[in-house]
């Protein structure tokens, strides 16, 4: 059975952070001011930003676009340029990003 389906289709990203030492208040506003401007994108679908419950250092993130062209916008943003490049990724010690369509 063949579960890949080429075309448009969503997409989503799902990002694992670790702030630096000391930055975790930085990096936990900084990711909470994008909630609201990315979740009014009219190709988001889904963005949720997660804290461990138990690290206060790790967050995760889950995101869903109608289509990678719609991701692409959101990395073109003026509110991806000030939160996630200025005002996340220089505080950040570990970060993973995984790029994913779904299977069906």
């Amino acid at each position: 059975m063949n579960h890949y389906f080429p075309g448009p289709r969503r997409y989503v990203v799902i990002a694992h952070y670790r702030a630096c030492d000391g930055a975790e208040s930085q990096v936990a506003d900084a990711l909470a001011a994008m909630v609201e401007p990315t979740r009014a994108e009219p190709g988001n679908l889904e963005y949720r930003v997660c804290r461990s419950a138990s690290d206060p250092a790790v967050f995760a993130l889950y995101e869903e676009y109608v289509d990678q062209a719609a991701f692409t916008a959101h990395l073109e943003s003026a509110h991806f340029a000030r939160w996630l490049l200025a005002g996340t990724l220089p505080f950040l010690a570990e970060r993973r990003r995984h790029d994913l369509v779904p299977l069906v």
